[in-house]
């Protein structure tokens, strides 16, 4: 199962988005609060577009209540400041969770420094500060559910000769 993590996020646009890429990988989405919008704000709506109902979201009120009902087996910290690339980690572990933090400031110091092992980052050219948070919560869960042989996904489109047989895995 893959978890996604979102410690107080600011701009109700990624939430939708993200919580989009969840709803189509079948991801859990958990954010942590305080939220810089009402979940139920127009902007994350649309966003996410019709895929709501098919997201697995959980609400915490900090980041202990998170952890006291979740644990921190399988976390990966998603962050620029991380020392290595994501791609140097495995997550064939049946549970990965990949936490990322608020827009405007990422992670605290203090939860990178306790998790400091297990802190990834996307390689980028020097002068960028970071991508989008949607677009790194897009390619990290993509490289889990790649490294798990994408459990659960349709690896068929509709214009395979095979579509017709398709196997979902």
């Amino acid at each position: 199962m893959l978890n996604i993590v979102l410690f107080e996020p600011e701009i109700p646009h990624n939430t939708g988005a993200i919580a989009r890429t969840c709803a189509c990988t079948g991801a859990r989405l958990h954010l942590i609060k305080p939220l810089g919008f009402d979940i139920s704000d127009k902007y994350v709506k649309r966003c996410g577009l019709d895929y709501w109902h098919l997201v697995d979201l959980t609400v915490y009120e900090n980041l202990d209540d998170y952890l006291a009902k979740n644990g921190d087996h399988g976390l990966y910290l998603a962050t620029t400041k991380g020392a290595r690339s994501y791609t140097e980690f495995d997550y064939t572990a049946a549970s990965v969770t990949l936490m990322f933090g608020k827009e405007t400031a990422g992670l605290p110091e203090w939860l990178r420094e306790r998790y400091r092992e297990r802190c990834i980052r996307i390689p980028m050219i020097r002068p960028a500060r970071s991508l989008n948070l949607s677009n790194s919560v897009a390619v990290l869960a993509y490289e889990v559910l790649r490294q798990q042989g994408f459990p659960g996904l349709q690896s068929l489109g509709s214009m395979s000769a095979e579509s017709s047989n398709a196997v979902h895995i």
